[in-house]
C-alpha cells in the first residue's frame, strides 16, 4: 500500500534544481547546435532522452532504496557484462569502442557502470565498516570491484570515464574512513607511481597533457580546442553576447560545442554573471546531495548518497576545469547540459535515487 508520507516528505527543492538545469541544458544545446545542420535532430534527440530519463528517475524513487542491497551484485555484474560486450561488439567511432547499438539506439555502458559501482561499494562498506577504519586487507575486495570496470573502460579507450570511476571510489572510501597509516602509505605510493603512468599513456593522451601545460605549443593542432574555449569564455565578458549570438559557436570556431565544450557556449552567451549562476546551481545540487547523506538513518543510504553526489561533483569539476584550462581535456560531459543520452539517463537515475533517499530518511520502517 502506498505510504502518503512519501508525498509529504518529497524533495521538491532537489527536483526543482534538476529541472532548472535540464531546461538550461536544452536551451544551451539548441544554441550550440545552431551552427550546424543537425540542430533540430540533436535538440529532439536530447529532448527524448530527457523524457526517458524522467521516467527512469520516477522509477528510481518509487521503490524502497534498501532493496538495492540485495540487487547490487546483479546490477554490477550486468554492467560489467555490457562493458565486455562493448569491447567485442561495440560501435567503433573516433578511434574507440564505447557504444552498443540496439535497434538504432546507441547506449554507453561506461556511464551506467558508475551507478552500479556506487551501489555495490555502498553495500560492501555499510556491511563491513570499522570504527578504526579500513585496513589494506579490508580494501582488497573494493579494489577489485573498482579495478574490473576501470580496466574495461580504459581499454575502450576512455581514460576520462575510467578516472571518474576511480575518483568516485576514492571519495567513497575516504568518507567511510581508512586507517591513518594506510592513508599516508597510499599518498606516498601515488606520489611515487603517478609519474610512471606517463610511460603507459598513448601518444594522444600524452599530447593532451602537454597541451594542458602549454596550449600555445600547437595552436592549430592539439592546443586549438582549449584556446578557442578560452576565447569564447572571455569574449562573453560580464553579461554575455546574448542567446544565439555567440560568434565562436555560430562560426564553428569552438570544437565539440554541443558535448565537451558546451559550458564555453553558455559562458559566451551569458557571460560571467550567467556562468556564476550556473555554477551556483551546481553547487546547490552538491550541497543538497550532502545534506541528504547527512540525514539518512542507515549507513547504506548515507554512503549511497555520498557516492551519487561525488559522481556529480567530479563530472562538474572536471568539465568546467577542462574548458577553462585548469585540467587536461579528457572528454567528460557536463551533467544535464552536454548532449548525450546515456549521460542524461544516468544522471536522472542518480537524482531519482537521491529523491528516494530524501523521502525515506524521515520514515522509520
Amino acid at each position: 500500500m502506498f505510504d502518503r508520507r512519501l508525498v509529504e516528505y518529497f524533495d521538491w527543492i532537489l527536483l526543482g534544481i534538476t529541472f532548472l538545469l535540464c531546461c538550461i541544458g536544452l536551451m544551451t544545446l539548441y544554441s550550440a547546435a545552431a551552427a550546424g545542420t543537425m540542430q533540430k535532430t540533436l535538440y529532439m534527440k536530447q529532448s527524448i532522452w530527457f523524457c526517458a530519463g524522467l521516467m527512469l528517475m520516477v522509477c528510481s524513487f518509487l521503490f524502497n532504496y534498501r532493496s538495492l542491497e540485495g540487487w547490487s551484485v546483479a546490477i554490477y555484474g550486468g554492467c560489467i557484462l555490457l562493458l565486455v560486450c562493448v569491447l567485442i561488439f561495440g560501435k567503433y567511432i573516433g578511434g574507440s569502442r564505447r557504444w552498443l547499438t540496439f535497434s538504432g539506439i546507441s547506449i554507453q555502458p561506461s556511464e551506467m557502470v558508475k551507478i552500479a559501482l556506487i551501489v555495490v561499494l555502498s553495500k560492501h562498506y555499510s556491511r563491513f565498516s570499522k570504527e578504526q577504519g579500513f585496513t589494506i586487507r579490508d580494501l582488497f575486495k573494493p579494489f577489485m570491484l573498482v579495478a574490473i570496470p576501470f580496466f574495461l573502460v580504459a581499454r575502450q579507450p576512455d581514460l576520462g570515464t575510467a578516472m571518474l570511476l576511480l575518483l568516485i571510489a576514492v571519495s567513497m572510501t575516504v568518507f567511510v574512513k581508512i586507517e591513518k597509516r594506510l592513508f599516508v602509505y597510499l599518498v606516498s605510493f601515488c606520489t611515487i607511481t603517478v609519474p610512471l603512468v606517463w610511460f603507459f599513456l598513448k601518444d594522444y593522451q600524452k599530447e593532451r597533457i602537454l597541451t594542458f601545460l602549454n596550449p600555445d605549443r600547437d595552436p592549430l593542432g592539439s592546443g586549438y580546442h582549449i584556446i578557442q574555449s578560452k576565447i569564447a569564455i572571455g569574449s562573453g565578458m560580464l553579461s554575455g553576447k546574448g542567446f544565439l549570438k555567440g560568434t565562436q559557436n555560430v562560426f564553428s570556431f569552438l570544437p565539440e560545442q554541443h558535448t565537451d565544450f558546451i559550458f564555453s557556449v553558455f559562458a559566451e552567451e551569458w557571460g560571467f554573471l550567467g556562468s556564476v549562476f550556473l555554477i551556483f546551481m551546481f553547487l546547490m545540487l552538491i550541497v543538497w546531495g550532502l545534506k541528504i547523506a547527512n540525514g539518512c538513518r542507515d549507513s547504506f543510504g548515507t554512503i549511497l548518497a555520498v557516492g551519487l553526489t561525488a559522481m556529480l561533483f567530479w563530472e562538474i569539476f572536471i568539465n568546467v576545469g577542462m574548458v577553462t584550462g585548469l585540467v587536461p581535456v579528457v572528454g567528460v560531459p557536463l551533467p544535464f547540459i552536454s548532449y548525450g543520452g546515456s549521460s542524461v539517463v544516468t544522471k536522472m537515475i542518480g537524482i531519482g535515487l537521491l529523491l528516494n533517499l530524501s523521502m525515506r530518511r524521515f520514515i522509520v520502517e
